[in-house]
């Protein structure tokens, strides 16, 4: 099945996104590209002095992401298929968020720049949760960078996400409510994900369990 050859993950930090990735690559036989936070030196300041150093934080993901993507744009999608854990996008989303008028001004100028460049997937997945759930997932994992974290920071982030997905139609949409689900430990789920994406018409799908 070669129906959709790019898949874009998206998601609120503690989605599940990177590890539902890989789950799907070895799923789908496909090549994985995913974001390179931990390599941002930038990142572990940011969350300790949000307005200090945003503009770093945020410049260095936007060329990072923008290097990666760029990469998928030299493969043969006719004959690979390529999954990422997030999407391009995205960035602009923190930068709005994180960003005062002066920077995102400038950062826009950049992103208008680079965005022309970038290829858009055939799929994207959007891992929707409460912020309470993530907030519970991110102090679980315990991520030396990520305990600076608050609450109203990933509250910001959910209303951000759910209000781009609302009007986003660069491709077909999938959206998972993430509770109840395990994709990576409960085979049923994943099957249950593998015939989603591979028997998907609609340009918009809501997937959730009912309880």
């Amino acid at each position: 099945m070669k129906k959709f050859r790019f898949i874009a993950i998206e998601g609120v930090i503690g989605a599940g996104k990177t590890s539902l990735a890989k789950t799907l690559a070895q799923k789908f036989h496909a090549g994985v590209i995913l974001e390179e936070f931990e390599e941002n030196p930038f990142l572990e300041k940011f969350y300790s002095n949000r307005g200090k150093y945003a503009f770093h934080t945020q410049i260095y993901f936007l060329l990072s992401r923008y290097r990666q993507q760029r990469d998928i744009a030299q493969i043969d999608l006719f004959h690979s298929r390529v999954i990422t854990d997030y999407l391009f996008a995205k960035d602009r989303i923190f930068a709005e968020i994180n960003l005062n008028e002066a920077e995102f001004s400038l950062y826009d100028k950049i992103y208008a720049l680079l965005e022309p460049e970038i290829p858009g997937p055939d799929l994207t997945i959007y891992l929707q949760a409460e912020p309470q759930l993530l907030y519970h997932r991110i102090k679980e994992r315990n991520r030396s960078f990520e305990q600076e974290i608050e609450f109203e920071y990933i509250k910001q982030l959910c209303d951000a996400y759910n209000s781009f997905f609302i009007h986003y139609n660069n491709s077909p949409l999938l959206i998972i409510d993430i509770k109840g689900f395990d994709f990576i430990s409960t085979s049923n789920d994943l099957e249950l994900l593998y015939n989603e994406i591979i028997n998907l018409k609609e340009p918009r799908r809501i997937l959730s369990k009912q309880w």
